[in-house]
């Protein structure tokens, strides 16, 4: 069973063999018996790739749960004796990896030696059920979906320009002054949210520049393109700190809501201290 489920993740025997260590005949071999033995076709097999037959699929599903938790009893059982081991794959974006978990790792590597990581530092949204990561860090709102979600922080953000740019084009005094500046958006923003002592303002802003990546908003705003809307530990960890002034500091936006995203509630010990460490570590700077 266990086998089969490596097979039905990689979509490849080849691919799942490298990973169990084993010879690709021998791990063929195995899954044919369980066909066999189970008296139904669970792969259709091809030259390029391999696809689950319908039985396959409700087989998969089953079959997949079991076999985690029969992993994970083995490691909660030796997690008696022993510090948490082994790879953790982590997906997360290239704003937070650098910011945030670059200051958490030291200290949590000191406190787990044995534990080795693989880091992907992608906007994409990892497939958890199909990919081997066993968690991924996302930040803002989440699309609707099966994953188990646990909300580990909520970062601040308020506005920056360099005083470059201030100089130019004046200072905001009030946040509707924000409509004729030029604002740092990311794809499809018309729209900021301003907050101050439970006043609410919605503002219509617009700008040159539209990108997905915050710190390259960063690095415009610092070059005096237009106004940021950032993390104030972000700013502070990086050289723009130098050249960037709070904007409108009475108000601050909305913080951000930050998610560790798992395919299961039943975690091994290396990624169940993961995420407690890193909530832990981020309550403790936003306090």
């Amino acid at each position: 069973m266990s086998l089969f489920v490596e097979v039905a993740r990689a979509r490849s025997f080849r691919r799942a063999a490298e990973a169990l260590g084993m010879p690709s005949s021998t791990l063929s071999r195995r899954v044919l018996a369980l066909e066999r033995a189970i008296g139904l076709r669970l792969l259709h097999r091809t030259t390029r790739r391999i696809e689950l037959t319908e039985a396959g699929q409700i087989y998969f599903e089953r079959s997949r749960r079991i076999v985690e938790e029969a992993r994970l009893a083995h490691e909660q059982l030796g997690d008696l004796v022993s510090q948490p081991r082994g790879v953790l794959r982590v997906s997360l974006p290239v704003d937070f990896a650098t910011v945030f978990l670059a200051r958490c790792l030291p200290a949590f590597c000191r406190r787990y030696p044995e534990i080795e990581f693989e880091l992907d530092l992608t906007p994409r949204r990892v497939d958890l059920v199909a990919e081997p990561f066993d968690v991924a860090i996302r930040m803002g709102e989440l699309p609707d979906s099966h994953l188990v979600s646990r909300k580990i922080a909520e970062v601040p953000r308020h506005l920056y320009a360099s005083p470059q740019y201030l100089d130019v084009h004046g200072e905001p005094r009030e946040p509707g002054d924000l409509s004729s500046h030029a604002c740092m958006l990311f794809p499809n923003e018309t729209r900021w949210t301003l907050l101050r002592d439970g006043v609410r303002r919605e503002i219509p802003v617009a700008g040159r520049f539209r990108l997905n990546n915050v710190g390259m908003m960063q690095r415009l705003a610092a070059e005096g393109l237009g106004i940021a809307m950032l993390a104030q530990e972000a700013v502070q960890a990086a050289s723009a700190a130098q050249h960037l002034r709070r904007v409108l500091p009475d108000w601050q936006a909305p913080p951000i809501a930050v998610h560790a995203l798992t395919e299961t509630r039943l975690l091994p010990a290396k990624t169940q201290h993961f995420i407690e460490y890193l909530k832990k570590h981020l309550s403790q700077r936003a306090a």
